[in-house]
């Protein structure tokens, strides 16, 4: 496994915002504080969100959002079209 700081737009690193990769598994996490926000499952194109902590703050959001490359608006509507699914990944 390897993590390393998200970074901001000008390459700072972001304090407690994190992406973690799992060669193993071929997944990668995106962790905000102590909470994992998102699971992407590369080679099954899976994303999967925690139901809990998915929408939880304006900073999680941000960096959720600049994560998965979407705005909010689309990834609700990936949730109602069930191309992301929320799950427990906490």
């Amino acid at each position: 496994m390897k993590v390393e700081n998200m970074t901001s737009n000008n390459g700072n690193k972001i304090a407690n915002q994190f992406i973690i990769y799992d060669n193993d598994n071929n997944c990668t996490y995106f962790q905000s504080y102590d909470s994992i926000i998102i699971q992407k499952i590369e080679n099954e194109c899976f994303i999967y969100l925690d139901e809990k902590y998915w929408n939880y703050s304006k900073t999680t959001s941000k960096y959720r959002n600049k994560f998965l490359n979407m705005t909010t608006k689309e990834i609700e509507n990936a949730i109602k079209d069930n191309t992301i699914l929320l799950i427990n990944l906490n």
